[in-house]
């Protein structure tokens, strides 16, 4: 359940800070295309998934309501208080989009494993660089992040 919501402020943390002009974010995604192949000199290193051990997440093209609710009630313990569901940042930045933005590799390794993520990460490295603040590790279960991951969805309107 903490991971879930973990994930979730994660998602909004990332899609809020990545919200800002469009040049700046290409000038972005080179800069991380160059420091993710020579990350730590780890060539496996993927930017879409990020670091962690989430490599291929199945989601179906249609939203399971079991699992958003689960992560509806994450959201509600560990990520409301900073994250809220629309554009507009609280602490962190707001969730709306997210889904749309990054993959659910990337959204769920950033959830549980955060430290690791803004320390190596060139993108979430970049949004810690707009939102000054670091996510404090929720220690999520895998199982919360996922349920997080498709409350995020359903918050962006897949049915």
């Amino acid at each position: 359940m903490k991971k879930f919501l973990i994930l979730a402020a994660l998602a909004g943390f990332i899609y809020a800070c990545g919200n800002s002009g469009g040049s700046n974010k290409e000038a972005k995604k080179e800069d991380a295309s160059t420091a993710s192949t020579a990350d730590n000199g780890n060539p496996s290193y993927d930017p879409k998934r990020g670091i962690g051990k989430f490599t291929k997440v199945d989601v179906s093209p249609q939203l399971n309501t079991t699992m958003a609710a689960d992560g509806n009630k994450v959201y509600d313990t560990k990520c409301a208080s900073c994250h809220k569901l629309t554009e507009e940042r609280l602490v962190g930045p707001g969730w709306k989009g997210v889904t749309k933005r990054l993959t659910a590799e990337w959204i769920m390794n950033f959830a549980t494993n955060p430290d690791e993520m803004l320390g190596k990460d060139p993108e979430a490295m970049a949004q810690l660089e707009i939102c000054l603040v670091r996510m404090p590790n929720q220690n999520l279960t895998d199982d919360d992040a996922r349920h997080v991951y498709e409350f995020m969805r359903k918050n962006d309107g897949v049915k």
